[in-house]
This record gives C-alpha cells, structure tokens and sequence, in this order.
C-alpha cells in the first residue's frame, strides 16, 4: 500500500467496519483494498496500537472498531497508519550559500508551515463519526448497499 493513500485506504476500511456487524477478517479488507492480508494487518497494527480497532482471535475473529467514532479525528488515524509527512515538497538544500536559495527557501518554508498548520487543524476538527453520518446520508435515500472496494 503505497504512503500517500494509506490514510484513505485506512479511512475507508474504517467506515466499512463500523457498518459492519462482527469482525472483519485481514483477507476480507485485503480484497477489498487490492492488497495483501500481511500488508494489511501490518498497517492496522497502528491503529491497534492506538487503541482504534483491536483483533480478535478463533473462528469468527477478525478485526473490530474498539474506540469511540465520536473521539477519534482523520489526524489521530494518519498518525496511527505512519502517515507520511503532511507536504512532501520542500526546500532543496536547507544550507545554501546562495542569497537567491536563502530567500527562496524562507519564502516556501513559511507558506508551507502555515498551510500544513491549516491542514493538520482540519483533520483534527473531522471525527470517524463525521465521515459515517455522511456516509450514512448518502446511502439513506434508497438504502442501498456499502460496495465491497
């Protein structure tokens, strides 16, 4: 799974789980996210760690949602994966003898941190709970059913 579409990959199982009665199993969300069940259970080893989800063992076990939707925000769940930083684009020699690179480098290290600033508060401000109720708006019309990717 690659680094920049670990948090909506993870988003998405997420919501799949909180709508889904039991466990989940690794080889269910393994198909569902085109990858392999090592790979999964490596990445929902964060969110175990952090107390989002927990496995269960034996016939039937799989993995469950073990925190409150309402408490856990999409910056607790990017954290929790091993997010990638929030901008990969950056200064390219933070050392420069250059005037022209210094003042460069100053100019983008300050738009950058405040606009990483923005983006970390938002994802702190959206909850699991936000993205089920709209998932849940969405699907309310005509009840349809969660599609399985």
């Amino acid at each position: 799974m690659r680094n920049d579409s670990r948090l909506s990959r993870m988003l998405h199982v997420l919501l799949h789980m909180a709508r889904h009665e039991g466990a989940m199993t690794s080889d269910t969300i393994a198909v569902m996210l085109g990858t392999n069940p090592v790979v999964v259970r490596r990445t929902m080893a964060g969110l175990r760690d952090a107390g989002y989800v927990r496995s269960e063992k034996g016939h039937g076990g799989g993995w469950v949602i073990a925190a409150d939707l309402e408490t856990v925000s999409l910056l607790d769940v990017h954290r929790a994966v091993g997010g990638p930083r929030i901008f990969a684009i950056g200064n390219a020699h933070s050392h420069s003898d250059c005037a022209v690179e210094a003042a460069v480098n100053e100019a983008l290290a300050d738009a950058l941190s405040e606009a990483e600033a923005l983006l970390v508060a938002q994802l702190d401000a959206v909850k699991l709970a936000d993205l089920a109720r709209s998932f849940d708006a969405r699907c309310a019309p005509d009840k349809a059913s969660v599609h399985s990717a």
